[in-house]
């Protein structure tokens, strides 16, 4: 009897076995344990993650959360509101000649595809875009008028001198040098890495995370308490723009004093 009964366990044992292993070969062969393709890494232009495509393209010059970084924030309600959806997808393709925004789009010696590309100004908006409680028939276009496009005349360089002196002074000194406030715009350095489209944007949302107000309070000292005028935003920028080869002569004035 227990020789049969061991010779019973034994054939249970070797059943067992066989069927474990004709299960393993099934589970292999159906392909279980191995990593699907979804599973493997992405190349560069599968990526469609809003969050990887901006913090590997954006967030090193625009910041982590769109503000604090080098660059002008994205992160902007203000911003969001006033710049076209065209423009927006425009710069990230081409970026801007002359400063250190460079274009993200193949055809133009960039990496992203067009799809990553409305793919992340869609995210921009989708994540910080909210109404602003400005009216919006005062605030200034973000691209300035046709007749402000043209090179600008020594009389909007003045003109902004004197915008400049009631609302800008205050903080960054008389002649531009910078305050305890902030720091200076009459720097040739500075102004060769920002376009006269990046200071007209600045003029008008500000900068928020660094406490730069925006063309609401800024113009509260020059009109009466409202804001400043688009013609008085491009004859700011015009000045800003003539001291990018005339910086010169503020740092030896200041030097003297």
């Amino acid at each position: 009897m227990s020789s049969i009964s061991l010779g019973r366990s034994s054939t249970r044992g070797v059943c067992f076995a066989f069927a474990s292993a004709l299960l393993t070969c099934a589970v292999v062969a159906s392909g279980c344990g191995r990593p699907t393709i979804a599973d493997e890494s992405k190349s560069p232009s599968q990526v469609t993650d809003f969050t990887q495509l901006y913090e590997r393209n954006c967030s090193g010059c625009h910041g982590a959360d769109g503000k604090f970084g080098p660059a002008p924030p994205l992160n902007d309600t203000l911003f969001l509101e006033i710049i076209p959806e065209a423009e927006f997808l425009r710069t990230v393709r081409e970026g801007r000649k002359g400063t250190l925004m460079p274009a993200f789009a193949r055809k133009s010696g960039g990496t992203l595809t067009d799809e990553q590309i409305s793919i992340i100004a869609l995210g921009v908006r989708n994540l910080w875009a909210k109404p602003v409680d400005i009216p919006r028939a005062t605030i200034p276009d973000y691209l300035p008028p046709a007749d402000a496009q043209a090179a600008p005349s020594q009389a909007n360089v003045e003109a902004g001198q004197q915008v400049f002196a009631k609302a800008c002074a205050g903080c960054h000194g008389e002649r531009g040098d910078g305050g305890q406030m902030a720091g200076p715009l009459r720097n040739a350095s500075f102004l060769s890495l920002i376009s006269d489209q990046a200071l007209r944007r600045i003029v008008i949302t500000g900068r928020a995370d660094l406490e730069m107000p925006n063309f609401v309070t800024l113009g509260k000292t020059l009109n009466d308490g409202k804001p400043l005028t688009s013609a008085q935003i491009a004859d700011v920028v015009a000045l800003l723009a003539s001291w990018r080869t005339s910086d010169e002569p503020a740092k030896a004035a200041a030097a003297t004093q």
